[in-house]
C-alpha cells in the first residue's frame, strides 16, 4: 500500500466529511509523515504497521521528550489514520487499538495567598466605604464587594455566584442551599463580613426602582436577568489591579481555589472542601491535596523533635 496515497485520500476525507481546518490538516500530515519516516525501514512505511511497529514509534516519541499533550495529539491522528484506513477496507485491522494515551500531568490550580486575598477584600471594602477611583460607581462598588466576600466565604461556582436568588440576603441565617451542577443541592456557610456586604448592597439594590422589581440577587439588563459572569470577572480583574494584585493572576475560579487551599492550609478535612465545592467525585478535589502536602511538611518541620 503506497503511504502518501494513503495519507492524501485520509486528509482529503478529513476536509470534505469532517470539515477539518488548513491548520489541522497540516498537523495531521506532519505528524502522520514523520511517523511513515521513523517507521520506513521496520515496516515500510507508516501504511503497514504492526502493533509492534506503533508503540516502537510511541516509544520514540516519548523518549524524544515530547510533552504528553504532543504525545496524545500524535497517537490521535494515528488513531484517526488507521480508523480511516479500516472503514475503508485498505486494512483488515486497526495496530493503534490497544495503544494507551499518556495520562497527562494534571496542573495544579492557580490560586492567591491570603495576604494577597486580605489585601483584594480590604480594597473592596474602602471601595463600598467610599475610596473610590474615578469611575467607579457607590451601585458598582457595593456590588462588588459582595460579590467578592461572599465568593470567598462560599467558594460558589462563578455561575452560582451572579445566579443567588435574591432570598438568600433575606435570611439571617448563616449559611444557605445553593443549587449545582446537575441540579444537586448542597449547603454552604456564610461569614459574618460576607452577609454583611450583602446586606449593604440589598439596601444600595432596593434603592433603584428597576433592581428592587427583579428576583435575582445581582440583576442586570442582561437576556438572564442576572449580573453575567463576564462582566463580574472583568470588574474581579480591575480591582485586583488597583490592589497592586497582577490582573491575570485573578479570575472567580481563581477565588474559588483560594477558598478551597486555604480551608485545607488551616486543618480543614478534604472531605468536607469536597461537599462545600460540590464535587460529586472525591478526586476533583484531590487536585489541593498538594496543599495538604505541604502542611505536613510545615508541621513536620516545624513540631518533630529531630527536624533541622
Amino acid at each position: 500500500m503506497n503511504t502518501e496515497a494513503a495519507i492524501d485520500a485520509f486528509l482529503e476525507m478529513m476536509s470534505a466529511e469532517r470539515g477539518a481546518s488548513a491548520n489541522t490538516l497540516a498537523a495531521y500530515r506532519r505528524d502522520l509523515e514523520d511517523a511513515h519516516t521513523a517507521l520506513r525501514r521496520r515496516s515500510g512505511g507508516l501504511a503497514g504497521a504492526t502493533p509492534d511497529d506503533v508503540r516502537f514509534h510511541l516509544d520514540g516519541i516519548a523518549q524524544q521528550g515530547f510533552a504528553a499533550s504532543t504525545q496524545a495529539r500524535k497517537l490521535s491522528a494515528l488513531k484517526q489514520f488507521f480508523r480511516f484506513l479500516y472503514v475503508e477496507g485498505r486494512r483488515g485491522d486497526d495496530p493503534t487499538g490497544t495503544a494507551d494515551s499518556p495520562r497527562r500531568a494534571r496542573p495544579l490550580p492557580k490560586t492567591l495567598s491570603e495576604a494577597e486575598t486580605s489585601a483584594l477584600l480590604d480594597r473592596a471594602a474602602r471601595e463600598a466605604g467610599g475610596e473610590r477611583p474615578e469611575g467607579v460607581s457607590r451601585f458598582a462598588a457595593l456590588r462588588l464587594h459582595a460579590l467578592v466576600e461572599v465568593l470567598y466565604a462560599t467558594g460558589l461556582r462563578v455561575s452560582e455566584l451572579v445566579s443567588l436568588p435574591l432570598t438568600v440576603a433575606r435570611r439571617d441565617e448563616r449559611y444557605f442551599v445553593v443549587r449545582g451542577k446537575g441540579g444537586k443541592e448542597r449547603v454552604v456557610p456564610l461569614s459574618q463580613k460576607a452577609a454583611d456586604a450583602m446586606r449593604a448592597w440589598l439596601v444600595m439594590r432596593e434603592s433603584d426602582p428597576a433592581a428592587a422589581e427583579s428576583t435575582w440577587l445581582f440583576p442586570a439588563g442582561s437576556q438572564s436577568g442576572h449580573l453575567p459572569r463576564q462582566v463580574f470577572a472583568r470588574e474581579l480583574k480591575q480591582l485586583a489591579a488597583r490592589a497592586g494584585i497582577a490582573a491575570a493572576r485573578v479570575s472567580p475560579h481563581v477565588l474559588r481555589h483560594a477558598f478551597a487551599s486555604h480551608l485545607l492550609q488551616n486543618g480543614a478535612d478534604l472531605r468536607v472542601v469536597q461537599q462545600l465545592l460540590g464535587h460529586s467525585d472525591i478526586s476533583t478535589t484531590q487536585i489541593y491535596t498538594h496543599v495538604l502536602e505541604e502542611r505536613m511538611v510545615r508541621l513536620v518541620n516545624e513540631h518533630h523533635p529531630l527536624a533541622d
